[in-house]
């Protein structure tokens, strides 16, 4: 495991530092403009954003629902890293595009987090048109550990929040 990982689960403001550990980490591993994490709730069929690093334009805590289509399907049911790398492909699939134009982002990687064979998750990392080739996409793969343990960890914190 990353340095950056195992100082940022010591830290004591929790999760936030693993989270902001886990932005560097992913910066520095492929490179990120607008870093987000979603968990999937799927009881309350919700994907919940844990983390952003522009939070004024993707406020933490902010929901959407969790509807079938074919974003879902290659990265909840297949499990596999969605890439669009123009903001056209984006805007095939999510209906914000605009503001992530306006952010300066036109390429995107969806790294699904997976434990215990389902998806609990996602790394959202944006950039300028282009950004996310195949390299970068292959790099990617290594950031699924610290993203699980990061997700985990939130939602032990949550459940234990629940019961105090």
């Amino acid at each position: 495991m990353s340095d950056i990982m195992v100082r940022a689960l010591a830290a004591e403001d929790q999760p936030t530092a693993t989270f902001r550990g886990l932005e560097r980490l992913v910066n520095e591993t492929i490179g990120v403009k607008l870093f987000t994490l979603m968990a999937l709730d799927r009881q309350r069929r919700v994907a919940r954003r844990n983390y952003s690093n522009m939070p004024e334009a993707y406020p933490a805590s902010g929901e959407k629902p969790m509807e079938r289509n074919s974003w879902s399907i290659q990265v909840e049911e297949q499990q596999q890293t969605f890439v669009a790398n123009t903001i056209d492909e984006i805007a095939a699939v999510f209906p914000d595009y605009e503001l992530i134009q306006s952010l300066g982002c036109e390429s995107c990687l969806n790294l699904p987090i997976i434990v215990s064979g389902h998806v609990i998750g996602t790394l959202n990392c944006l950039h300028e048109a282009g950004y996310y080739t195949a390299e970068r996409v292959a790099a990617a793969q290594n950031l699924q550990q610290a993203g699980a343990l990061a997700f985990l960890l939130s939602s032990t914190l949550t459940a234990r929040s629940d019961h105090e």
